[in-house]
């Protein structure tokens, strides 16, 4: 969804996906402005981490295991 990203997610990624995950609120809105109808049914949730780190900054990603703990198998 933004311009300057490595790897633009498609409508296909949308419909494929049975949750999403996304950081901000921010994210959310965008999805659901740019994929509205492949978002159909789906579950979209916001973790609440602000999008101010970089690519695999250690904070991140405890940040991402602590958040992500409940949605993955033990």
């Amino acid at each position: 969804m933004s311009r300057d990203a490595d790897e633009h997610l498609t409508e296909e990624q949308v419909a494929w996906a049975d949750i999403i995950f996304v950081m901000e609120r921010a994210h959310r809105r965008k999805l659901q402005t740019n994929y509205r109808l492949a978002l159909k049914d789906k579950q979209v949730v916001v973790l609440g981490i602000p999008d101010e780190y970089g690519f695999m900054d250690p904070p991140l990603v405890a940040l991402l295991h602590s958040k992500m703990r409940r949605w993955l198998p033990r």
